[in-house]
């Protein structure tokens, strides 16, 4: 059985709160589910953000997304996407192109090998999600969505 975080991180003095205790619980598991999920990628050559933008645009297919549409979509916050998405460009894993009659509107669009990656990649990533939370119940996995969402949106409860 896994220990409290107090006992995992070694800390010797109580938390000053629950609050702070949660807060810190929510950190230290989603490092630990992100670690988990960029070693299973790592092999591939992406990172979990650039899989993360393959999934985007595959969902997006055939239209497309502009930069600032990919980049809200993403599940980390990504300052610099365009840098992020001319790595990608230059592997080949998404394309680039301007069209309409705004020529500073970008169009990217995830190619053929991006496709066929991100492809290959959804068994894999079911198996991640299975080995770090599958021990869950539905229930229980429904209640800690329910409450990661609760705590995202405080203004909504």
């Amino acid at each position: 059985m896994t220990p409290p975080l107090k006992e995992e991180i070694k800390q010797k003095k109580p938390f000053s709160s629950l609050e702070q205790e949660a807060q810190l619980n929510i950190v230290r598991t989603s490092t630990a589910l992100s670690d988990g999920f960029e070693r299973v990628l790592k092999p591939h050559g992406i990172t979990g953000t650039q899989y993360n933008v393959l999934r985007i645009l595959r969902g997006a297919e055939p239209d497309g997304l502009c930069r600032n549409e990919v980049r809200e979509r993403l599940l980390n916050r990504m300052p610099d996407a365009t840098r992020l998405l001319d790595r990608m460009e230059v592997a080949g894993l998404v394309t680039r192109s301007r069209e309409g009659d705004d020529r500073r509107l970008v169009t990217t669009r995830i190619t053929d090998k991006g496709r066929d990656l991100v492809d290959n990649l959804d068994p894999v990533v079911e198996d991640v999600h299975q080995t770090q939370l599958g021990h869950l119940s539905d229930d229980e996995l429904k209640t800690m969505i329910s409450l990661l969402t609760k705590a995202r949106n405080p203004s909504s409860t």
